[in-house]
């Protein structure tokens, strides 16, 4: 493999004294320490629950602990729970119980937590038949919901309309309840990767009207999903087998910036030529494909990767359609590496188009 690298940007970023990221469900977390978030998923290992509950003279369950420092996190993970420990307190914003045998939620388990703002239930043994439709319902302040890695089977219903976040990745989910998602006008991340998922009921989500990242990838979806909310920004429907895509897949899809498709099984001849015919697409990933040609992509595309394709020929018409001194492409990162190609395959000309191209792959 011959690598080309034209001049290359580097960028230093230096660390943010207001938030740091986690990683829960494959999306990082944001934690904003101004607003006094705990900034710590676990206190196993850092601090010692003889300690704790010794100094801290607020009421605590007996399998939980209850931070000083953060009286209104309360850590319930990893402890062999099989149910939502009684008698939680009311202060309580922020609830971590990931890790434990848990596979029911009442609707009386959570009923003094009127300012609950994060639910964190990830590795857990969830089931819907075992969840009160009315358990969550009335947590009018809660944000933050994760339930990766349990046993669900549906998105349950009777979800409180202020969530921002919904994470669902790795369960067994094959449908949707009917309505479970109506109401979620403020949810701007939706996880749903790694279930079993075939098909989405026609504009089940189109009331999600701040949705600006849908994970679907990691299903068995043989055809976009289609009516998809318009604010959705990045789009992720790798690890599925898409037969084909249609001039209108991406249809409504206004503000579309990063769209994922690897491992899909695409071929060349599937793809319509006015597939990605959007400007606002800034990253495409179509590695992992059986693609023989390089599809027609927007000149105002920046990030294109196509490794691992079976591609014998670069045709500068997939970027410019013309060239002049207002028109090229606008490509700074192209991966082409891993296919059925050389350096000798770029066009004398094709300087021209990718003038402003910061890394090449052949």
């Amino acid at each position: 493999m011959d690598v080309w690298f034209l001049p290359l940007v580097l960028l230093c970023l230096t660390e943010s004294t207001q938030t740091t990221a986690m990683d829960f469900g494959g999306v990082p977390l944001w934690i904003n320490r101004l607003l006094g978030e705990p900034s710590v998923m676990s206190l196993q290992g850092r601090m010692d629950s003889a300690w704790l509950r010794a100094n801290n003279p607020q009421p605590c369950p007996q399998q939980c602990d209850c931070p000083i420092h953060w009286p209104t996190a309360l850590y319930c993970d990893n402890r062999v729970l099989t149910h939502v420990p009684d008698q939680l307190p009311e202060r309580t914003e922020y609830i971590f119980m990931q890790g434990n045998n848990i596979s029911s939620l009442s609707s009386s388990a959570l009923v003094n937590m009127t300012g609950l703002r994060w639910l964190i239930l990830d590795n857990n043994k969830l089931q819907n038949d075992k969840l009160d439709k009315d358990a969550l319902q009335n947590l009018t302040h809660l944000c933050y919901l994760f339930a990766n890695h349990n046993h669900l089977t549906s998105i349950p219903g009777g979800l409180p309309s202020g969530l921002k976040q919904l994470r669902l990745a790795h369960n067994r989910i094959s449908s949707i309840s009917p309505g479970a998602l109506q109401n979620l006008s403020n949810l701007t991340l939706l996880l749903l990767h790694g279930n079993k998922l075939k098909t989405l009921p026609e504009g089940e989500l189109r009331g999600l009207l701040r949705l600006n990242l849908l994970d679907l990838s990691d299903n068995s979806f043989s055809t976009v999903p289609g009516r998809l909310p318009p604010s959705v920004q990045q789009l992720y429907l790798s690890n599925n087998s898409l037969a084909a895509l249609t001039e209108d897949n991406f249809q409504g899809l206004f503000n579309l910036k990063y769209l994922r498709l690897s491992h899909c099984g695409l071929q060349s001849h599937n793809i319509h030529h006015q597939a990605f015919n959007f400007t606002s697409l800034i990253e495409l990933d179509l590695s992992y494909n059986r693609l023989m040609t390089i599809p027609t992509v927007p000149t105002s595309l920046q990030y294109l990767y196509l490794e691992a394709n079976a591609i014998q020929d670069i045709n500068m018409t997939s970027f410019c359609r013309e060239v002049g001194p207002l028109s090229f492409s606008w490509m700074r990162i192209l991966r082409l590496d891993g296919n059925k190609l050389s350096p000798q395959h770029l066009p004398r000309d094709w300087a021209f188009c990718l003038r402003v191209i910061q890394t090449l792959l052949i």
